[in-house]
This record gives structure tokens, C-alpha cells and sequence, in this order.
């Protein structure tokens, strides 16, 4: 079952921190089962390395990850997203969301 979905534009920027670095920040994100959607433009693309791992959700499809790279201190998979989600999930197309002690501050 599809969760809630919640555009925030306009509601001042969320960010999403790891070992006290800004991985990303935006004030669009969308919610789905509690879990913040970044615009992919949103994220510093240095701090992520491609991950082979993947994982399967019913209504949204197939996951990707990459894992984060902070100075010498990695995260593996601790970033996920959907590069072709099923119908029920097209919001978060493009969006990346976050998890494994990566905090998300509104």
C-alpha cells in the first residue's frame, strides 16, 4: 500500500546530515512512509559512491543505493532510490532518500 506523500515546498529546507556534514538540503522534499525524498540536484554528488546493492518493494520497484563518503569514513548503503518506480511511486522519481544514522532535520 502506497504511503503519504507530502510536498514541502515552501516550508524551509530539510537537511540530511552525516557525521556533521550536509549530505543534502532542500525545501522539497516528498514523505513516503516517513522517510524524506531529496531532489537528486539537492545532494552533494561527492560524498556518494555507486553501490551494487539492491532491494525490492512491492508498490515501489526495484531500490538502488549508494553508500557515503565523508573523509576516510564510509557509510555503505546508506542512500537509496528508485530510477524507474512502479505507477504508485512516480513522485519520488529523481529523489533520493536517506537511512543507516544519516540524520534528516526539518
Amino acid at each position: 500500500m502506497p504511503g503519504t506523500s507530502v510536498a514541502r515546498e515552501g516550508h524551509g529546507d530539510v537537511k540530511a546530515l552525516w557525521r556533521g556534514t550536509v549530505i543534502a538540503e532542500s525545501p522539497d522534499t516528498v514523505i513516503v512512509e516517513c522517510n524524506h525524498y531529496f531532489p537528486l540536484p539537492s545532494v552533494n554528488a561527492a560524498l556518494l559512491e555507486p553501490s551494487t546493492h539492491t532491494s525490492v518493494c512491492p508498490w515501489k520497484g526495484t531500490a538502488n543505493y549508494y553508500s557515503l563518503r565523508v573523509g576516510d569514513e564510509r557509510n555503505e548503503n546508506a542512500v537509496w532510490y528508485y530510477a524507474e518506480p512502479k505507477e504508485a511511486a512516480r513522485q519520488i522519481k529523481g529523489r533520493v532518500a536517506f537511512w543507516k544514522g544519516v540524520s534528516v532535520v526539518a
